[in-house]
């Protein structure tokens, strides 16, 4: 269990590190990161650059593949998934309300918005699975703070997993043309995905078999990045600067925050503390 929890990590810590390489490579904010506003954060270069550079960092100490014994993992996973949420709430909201007031709403603006706050629940929750009370250690109130929004983590996950099963069926006729051409009925894997997606969102959310669902989903997401991701991202390797390369890794991101929440919210009492 311990050694899956640290995949889990690893899989995240992975996705992070490859936005903030993608930010260094395309000198931009990606849209998930931050919306078209404000204007003046994207009109210097040195506001995406350093938070690439930031999220590299923080990707590498959650990844676990390099340890700095003065550096709090969990207080690293508690900042980040702040960062993700005040960049939604003082970025994305705004952008979307904005739009809205034009009458130019564009469904992209709300994906990109729910990705980040995926981000950040993933964040929260790789820090739930550190048992140690950080804000006992530094009597800090605003880490305090932040540990209470490690039960959101889940919740913030799953609105994306739903919402990535609903489209399965909003888009099927699109969808059905990204399904491998070796497996048989691709409309009905389309909407079988879709209703798995949704499942998993939904127990999650709630608590309903959480373990094994979670394990499930984490399988088919990485499912996901092994036949379909790796495949386009070899076909497309320069699109988009190659962003169908990190939207491979977005999906190990997501499958690593499933393994997570699966073997650290099916517990009654403390966390298993991994060192």
């Amino acid at each position: 269990m311990k050694e899956l929890i640290k995949i889990g990590r690893l899989f995240y810590g992975i996705g992070i590190i490859t936005l903030g390489i993608h930010q260094l490579v395309i000198k931009k904010f990606r849209s998930e990161i931050l919306s078209p506003s404000p204007f003046w954060a994207h009109n210097n270069i040195i506001f995406p650059i350093v938070t690439g550079i930031a999220l590299i960092f923080a990707g590498i100490i959650i990844s676990g593949v390099f340890k700095i014994k003065f550096i709090d993992t969990k207080k690293v996973c508690l900042y980040l998934g702040f960062c993700f949420l005040v960049a939604i709430l003082t970025s994305h909201l705004p952008y979307i309300i904005m739009l809205s007031a034009d009458k130019t709403p564009d469904f992209q603006v709300w994906i990109d918005a729910l990705e980040e706050l995926t981000y950040s629940g993933g964040a929260f929750v790789m820090a739930g699975s550190f048992t140690e009370n950080t804000s006992a250690k530094t009597e800090n109130n605003f880490t305090s703070v932040l540990e209470k929004l490690i039960s959101c983590g889940r919740v913030f996950y799953s609105i994306l997993m739903i919402l990535f099963g609903l489209s399965h069926f909003a888009f099927a006729q699109f969808l059905v043309t990204m399904v491998p051409k070796w497996l048989p009925a691709p409309m009905f894997w389309t909407y079988f995905f879709g209703v798995a997606l949704v499942i998993s969102g939904v127990s999650i959310i709630f608590k309903i078999l959480i373990k094994p669902i979670a394990l499930l989903l984490a399988l088919t997401l990485l499912l996901f990045f092994l036949f379909f991701h790796i495949p386009d991202a070899i076909a497309n390797p320069s699109v988009g600067g190659g962003n169908e390369i990190v939207r491979a890794f977005i999906a190990l991101l997501f499958c690593g925050i499933a393994i997570v929440i699966a073997l650290t919210n099916d517990r009654k009492n403390s966390l298993v503390e991994i060192i």
